[in-house]
């Protein structure tokens, strides 16, 4: 089906362009959500009438949609979920969740406008993307995690704290990838000389009970 658009759609084109896409996609969602007309005689006579207008609406609704990612941009939201020590989600996070967590943190938005392939089944950092306008994006940081202070250990290191499936993670272990993420060359000698002393010990004391 041919239509006009009568906004910018993304990955289809600008406002004023006639594009063709499929019938079911325009009477469904684009036609219904007045984002476009039948690329019909008279429609495209009628949008060429009301081309300054409709121009002019964008532009305001365009900067005012820019104002808000202004402060949006680099938000960063928790969503707190149960996982196994792996990481992986006891379930999912979907863009409804998303939206509620960002309009928890002051941002009234709607699932829709959350830009997300596929839900989130692990814990970590997940940079999205919200569409505020047709022209206009924020990008926002979604912190995945069992609990709040998991979430704060999370964003100070980057990553997921997860355990890798059939390893259990040692105390040493442990104090040593906080040192390697804090970059504390001293401390991560420390860490690693005090885990060799305590094998060394173990060792010891083996082979004196052998003897």
């Amino acid at each position: 089906m041919d239509i006009i658009l009568l906004e910018r759609i993304e990955k289809l084109g600008q406002m004023g362009e006639v594009v063709k896409v499929k019938a079911g996609f325009a009477r469904n969602y684009l036609l219904p959500q007045r984002k476009a007309l039948r690329a019909t005689k008279e429609n495209l006579a009628h949008f060429e009438t009301q081309r300054q207008q409709l121009e002019a609406e964008n532009l305001k609704h365009r900067d005012e949609a820019q104002k808000v990612a202004d402060r949006l941009n680099g938000l960063k939201v928790v969503v707190i979920r149960s996982a196994g020590d792996t990481g992986q989600l006891y379930g999912s996070v979907n863009a409804r969740d998303i939206a509620t967590a960002v309009t928890e943190a002051g941002f009234t938005i709607r699932r829709s406008q959350v830009v997300i392939e596929r839900p989130i089944k692990a814990l970590g950092l997940f940079d999205l993307r919200v569409r505020l306008h047709p022209e206009v994006s924020a990008n926002i940081t979604v912190n995945v995690a069992r609990s709040e202070d998991e979430a704060a250990e999370q964003l100070r290191i980057g990553h997921a704290i997860v355990t890798t499936e059939g390893e259990t993670e040692t105390d040493e272990e442990r104090a040593l990838a906080e040192a390697e993420a804090m970059f504390e060359p001293e401390a991560v000698e420390r860490v690693r000389a005090e885990a060799e002393a305590e094998t060394s010990e173990e060792d010891a004391a083996s082979e004196s009970e052998e003897k």
